[in-house]
């Protein structure tokens, strides 16, 4: 079992080669619980903010120290893989269901004729995702984490020997549709890029701090659906920003095109630096 996240470890297949704290009162009350606040369970305090049946703070702390530590190393040499082939790879993260896999394609599609893409697909099991990614002509791989819940530097490593994508090129990687365990996992990417869409609650930062303090850019998805949703926008990203007051935000819809204008700039621009400081490091 991994301890820093609680998933258990499974057996990873990269393309069939083995290898809150706080409860809201008002819900509870609004059903009937009536439940009083300081009688609330809290699992996440002590210096691990976490809870695992058998083990102190102190060995957890320790536990997940060594995870990190190993991941960051395989983090740190994914990273130097891509700046030395001029790729701006992004992490991409959500909770299951965000639209993340359509935004995807729908990047793609507006961006092939203008850059090399490829994609590293996370997902628990199938390979449904990268076969929605094929088929817009982009080369993808699928990474099963079996019973895991978040794709890690060491699996990322492996794909890319497999995937091989183009220098100068975009390289997304859609993580395992998960809020919670991702946020801790350094794969060597430029940006964390999490995804949020309005058919979830506005509080969702709150709930899941860690992500959206991670995180260099929010996109607040399928705002096509605000006029049939009880969805308050501003307090959503006042919420992301009292978590994180650098995050920046960015509203679109992958279905309607709303707003894909800034995002596939924000993307371009990423690519151009990533491949100006390739240019730069081989005129020295």
């Amino acid at each position: 079992m991994c301890t820093v996240c609680g998933c258990g470890e499974g057996e990873v297949n990269i393309e069939g080669h083995a290898h809150d704290h706080d409860h809201d009162y008002r819900l509870a009350h609004s059903h009937g619980f009536g439940l009083n606040r300081k009688r609330d369970l809290h699992f996440g305090h002590g210096p691990a903010h976490a809870h695992a049946p058998g083990l102190s703070q102190e060995r957890m702390v320790q536990i997940e120290q060594d995870i990190l530590g190993k991941n960051d190393e395989f983090a740190a040499a994914n990273r130097r893989w891509f700046s030395e082939r001029g790729i701006f790879a992004l992490n991409l993260v959500s909770s299951p269901g965000s639209g993340k896999t359509t935004l995807l394609v729908k990047t793609i599609e507006a961006l092939k004729n203008r850059m090399a893409v490829a994609v590293v697909e996370g997902d628990q099991q199938t390979s449904a995702d990268a076969d929605r990614i094929r088929a817009t002509g982009a080369p993808a791989i699928q990474v099963n984490t079996g019973k895991g819940c978040h794709l890690d530097a060491h699996m990322v490593g492996h794909a890319l020997e497999r995937l091989a994508p183009a220098e100068g090129s975009l390289l997304m990687i859609e993580n395992v549709g998960n809020l919670v365990c991702p946020a801790a996992f350094d794969l060597g990417e430029a940006h964390k890029v999490v995804i949020l869409s309005v058919t979830e609650g506005e509080d969702k930062p709150l709930k899941y701090p860690d992500m959206f303090h991670a995180a260099d850019l929010m996109l607040l998805s399928k705002v096509d659906l605000l006029p049939y949703l009880n969805f308050d926008v501003a307090r959503c990203i006042a919420y992301a920003r009292q978590i994180n007051p650098g995050l920046q935000v960015m509203q679109l819809s992958a279905t309607s095109g709303g707003g894909m204008t800034a995002w596939l700039d924000w993307l371009t621009e990423g690519v151009r630096t990533a491949g100006a400081s390739l240019a730069k490091a081989a005129e020295v």
